[in-house]
């Protein structure tokens, strides 16, 4: 890529343009993301620092992991839905897990099956 230039002369040259690289000894990097998240074990990593903005070049083999993302259900959530709508337990908690844990959403939902 840099032609016949030696590592010792690049790592100098980096050095006086202000460029730093580390390498950290990682495990794993992981990389949340929306109901996912990307796993690179054994990756090999480096922290380079650009005039002191701090960039970080990962390589390795990635996998994709899938996240449960149902709500946290809390029993006062239960029972505000269970007192808003008049509903068994049962019927509220599914409610709250269909509108993925919006009370207002369940409510309506539950609401609006009882007027059909």
């Amino acid at each position: 890529m840099y032609g016949n230039i030696n590592p010792r002369q690049m790592k100098q040259a980096m050095k006086r343009l202000g460029i730093n690289e580390q390498q950290i000894e990682a495990k794993r990097v992981i990389i949340e993301l929306e109901g996912s998240r990307l796993v690179i074990d054994e990756p090999s990593v480096s922290k380079i620092n650009m005039m002191g903005q701090e960039v970080y070049q990962i390589s390795g083999e990635e996998r994709t992991e899938q996240l449960d993302v149902a709500p946290e259900i809390s029993e006062e959530d239960i029972n505000t839905v269970m007192d808003s709508c008049g509903c068994e337990y049962d019927t509220a908690k599914e409610a709250i897990l269909s509108s993925n844990g919006d009370l207002a959403k369940a409510i309506l939902d539950i609401n609006s099956n009882d007027s059909q």
